[in-house]
């Protein structure tokens, strides 16, 4: 329970999907209430694809490229501490890839739950690291298949969240997602330098050894 607690809440910082609730609204604003619905479902299991398969093989990837597992977490914990600074600055969507240009061009496309939803708006580098280290650490069959769980959970959760987007938007406000986003970015800061002095901490015994 421990192990599902610590990586759905790590995902949860990370994903942000609260975050996400005003690009949501404003990609589906012209959609009806089935079409958001659908969107919301896709999003949602494209993440899951996208956070499964990044855990599941990533280590192979690490192997293929001659990448040590302390570099990557040095790596992303770089990269969640700038997706932190940018919840905390309110710059998230800029830092995600998100400009008009891109929101333009999605409006007018059919379907955005793969992208720019889902990537890169949720499943970014930050989220996609912290699994490849993640696993690194937790691999044994049990543990797997806890993460697997963890990650279903933060995939359901995903498609309440944007299923009752419009709504959220209305009780919330942008205050109150600005609010909870900046809440949020705190946390992401802490997981990304956690990650970065025990990289480093592990760097400096391995050489002294």
């Amino acid at each position: 329970m421990d192990l599902f607690i610590y990586l759905f809440a790590a995902l949860f910082s990370v994903l942000n999907p609260i975050g996400t609730v005003p690009i949501f609204v404003g990609l589906t604003q012209d959609d009806s209430q089935k079409e958001r619905s659908r969107i919301s479902l896709w999003t949602a299991v494209n993440v899951f694809i996208i956070l499964m398969v990044s855990y599941l093989i990533g280590k192979y990837v690490l192997t293929f490229f001659g990448i040590s597992i302390d570099a990557l977490r040095i790596a992303g914990g770089i990269i969640i501490v700038n997706s932190g600074f940018s919840l905390l600055s309110g710059k998230f969507n800029k830092k995600r890839g998100i400009n008009k240009k891109i929101e333009n061009d999605a409006q007018h496309r059919n379907d955005i739950a793969l992208t720019p939803l889902a990537i890169p708006m949720l499943a970014g580098p930050g989220s996609i690291s912290l699994l490849i280290a993640f696993y690194q650490e937790h691999h044994k069959m049990e543990e797997i298949i806890i993460s697997s769980l963890a990650i279903l959970a933060i995939a359901i959760v995903i498609f309440v969240i944007l299923k009752s987007a419009h709504y959220l938007a209305r009780i919330l406000g942008a205050s109150g997602i600005v609010a909870i986003s900046r809440i949020v970015g705190f946390i992401v800061i802490s997981i990304g330098i956690q990650y970065i002095v025990s990289s480093i901490i592990n760097i400096i015994k391995g050489n002294l050894m």
